[in-house]
């Protein structure tokens, strides 16, 4: 593998098209318009909306309703939704960046103390008690009604037909459905869930790659989002049958959660990485936590990436940065330290100062005393959109409303039952969240977006990927195509097989525990697009760790 020589202003265009690491693909061009998604048939419909007329917008709505047809493992109707979306002033990369919030609240009929009464010490990871209201029919209806070109009903028909009609289930959805399959057989049983079995196996078997599945219930379910803009699921006879079983089975969501829900417009937060602008959603998504981590890497002078010190500085910088996203980050009034706190100058250098030559325990820091799917658009006009939208856990909670195809998430597992933490679960509050959409300016220009899924490997994620780009001077396939880490706790550090052996023992060397792991389905999912601001021209790479593709007009 060969070592990449950092320069601090290396994200040049045109972008290089060397391609260092092993990978099948090339990175892709386009000037009309580009989508990249994890799974081809998903990145074709959004294409074509494009060629109907359609902005990046429409094409991101119609990708991520097929995505939750054809990669249930990761999202679907029952979960949440973030969007950053650069909408263009002129060709020449001005413009404005709007950052959408679609991640629920608890039920109002879920608390702490039941759940402690219980003997609960943590929220479960399966059943009705992390369940959510789900956001993401929601973000989908909010961006056709403020941004899109096309009828909402248009974007979302690929997916009905794909629902209703079916589909080959690709490779490695395949293996995740079967590894969640078998995770549903150990530790789902009862009325609440047998609708899962029901809905999404085969007599109990997840299908296999190439095997044909179809979901006429979800098609039916999306028809009915389609036809009344989201208003169904929220306020209509999706509503009700939600309410329903969740009664019928000691379940707490109810209509009424689900009436009082609304996406939120939100002014994304940023933090200066070298030359360029790295953007994110603002809690309580965890976006935060990437912007913490390359603030303290901002700090050090770039090398190359197989440069010993450079990997243990990254590793330790996440190490903090994740420790206090895990302790402080939740809804914003429920914050102790406020943004501007966690990401100020004086709080990064005393963080800064805790990185020595080996590894630590981090501790989180006091500012004051006192598998997930991302997608990609972009269109003819400089338009462009970082999507994201997830279940959580795979299949989320394990609940499938009967009759529906709605498999809903698990998110609200991320809330704490320890009463003197910021993310204390409360009726009616936002939990912690992962899952986070990335986008880079420069200059006040756009760039372009980037995401890295996968829990909490994505804040991990998109500090790699973004240092590949501005650093090492990679094109975005190389960027997604180089080897990757995350930290795991404590000082275990999980680390893909790419990386030279000398370099790994030089970690283990300064007290890293490392696992070299020869899985890379844990290591995130991405996809980048950026735009020439020169010539317009799009460059975009999608993720050699799963079904991937680019689709351009």
């Amino acid at each position: 593998m060969s070592s990449q020589r950092a320069n601090p202003s290396s994200l040049s265009t045109p972008y290089p098209d060397a391609t260092p690491y092993p990978s099948r693909r090339s990175p892709t061009y386009s000037r009309d318009g580009m989508v990249a998604a994890s799974q081809p048939q998903a990145a074709q419909i959004g294409r074509d909306m494009l060629a109907r007329g359609g902005n990046a917008v429409d094409a991101a709505i119609a990708t991520a309703a097929a995505l939750t047809v054809v990669e249930p493992t990761g999202c679907g109707i029952g979960g949440d939704a973030f969007a950053l979306v650069w909408i263009a002033n002129d060709d020449q990369g001005n413009g404005e960046l709007h950052g959408l919030n679609a991640s629920g609240v608890a039920p109002q009929a879920l608390n702490r103390e039941a759940l402690v009464e219980a003997g609960h010490d943590k929220v479960p990871l399966y059943g009705w008690t992390p369940v959510t209201v789900p956001g993401t029919p929601s973000a989908w209806a909010e961006l056709s009604r403020r941004f899109g070109k096309l009828d909402f009903k248009t974007l979302l028909e690929p997916a009905i037909r794909l629902a209703r009609d079916g589909f080959p289930v690709s490779p490695v959805i395949a293996s995740l459905w079967q590894r969640d399959t078998a995770t549903f057989h150990k530790h789902l049983e009862g009325e609440a869930t047998q609708p899962w079995f029901d809905t999404f196996t085969f007599d109990g078997r997840a299908p296999d790659a190439g095997e044909w599945f179809r979901n006429e219930d979800q098609a039916r379910s999306l028809e009915a989002i389609a036809e009344s803009q989201a208003e169904s699921f929220y306020r209509g006879e999706l509503a009700e049958a939600i309410d329903a079983f969740s009664r019928r089975t000691g379940g707490y969501l109810r209509k009424d959660d689900l009436a009082a829900y609304q996406p939120e417009w939100v002014t994304p937060i940023s933090a200066r990485y070298r030359d360029v602008d790295v953007w994110e959603i603002p809690p309580n998504g965890q976006g935060l936590v990437a912007l913490m981590a390359l603030r303290l890497l901002d700090g050090y002078p770039a090398s190359h990436r197989d440069d010993p010190e450079l990997l243990h500085r990254q590793l330790e910088a996440m190490k903090l940065a994740y420790t206090d996203g895990k302790t402080h980050i939740s809804e914003p009034q429920a914050m102790t330290y406020t943004v501007e706190e966690l990401l100020s100058d004086a709080y990064t250098e005393a963080r800064r100062e805790l990185i020595q030559d080996a590894a630590i325990d981090p501790q989180p820091g006091k500012p004051r005393a006192g598998g997930t799917v991302y997608l990609a658009t972009a269109d003819a006009d400089g338009n462009m959109v970082s999507f994201i939208q997830s279940n959580y856990h795979g299949f989320g909670s394990g609940i499938v409303v009967p009759g529906t195809g709605i498999a809903l998430q698990n998110r609200g597992h991320d809330f704490s039952l320890d009463e003197s933490h910021d993310n204390v679960l409360k009726p009616g509050k936002k939990t912690f969240h992962t899952i986070i959409p990335g986008f880079l300016t420069r200059n006040g220009k756009a760039l372009g977006p980037f995401g890295v899924m996968g829990g909490f490997m994505q804040p991990q994620g998109h500090v790699q990927v973004v240092m590949n780009l501005v650093d090492f001077g990679l094109n975005p396939q190389s960027a997604l195509d180089a080897p990757r880490w995350q930290w795991m706790g404590g000082r275990t550090i999980g680390i893909e097989h790419g990386y030279p052996a000398p370099l790994v023992r030089a970690m283990a060397a300064r007290g890293h525990r490392m696992q070299v792991d020869t899985d890379s389905r844990s290591y995130g999912r991405g996809q980048v697009i950026l735009r020439d601001p020169e010539t317009g021209i799009y460059c975009g790479g999608t993720e050699p760790r799963t079904d991937a593709t680019i689709a351009v007009l």
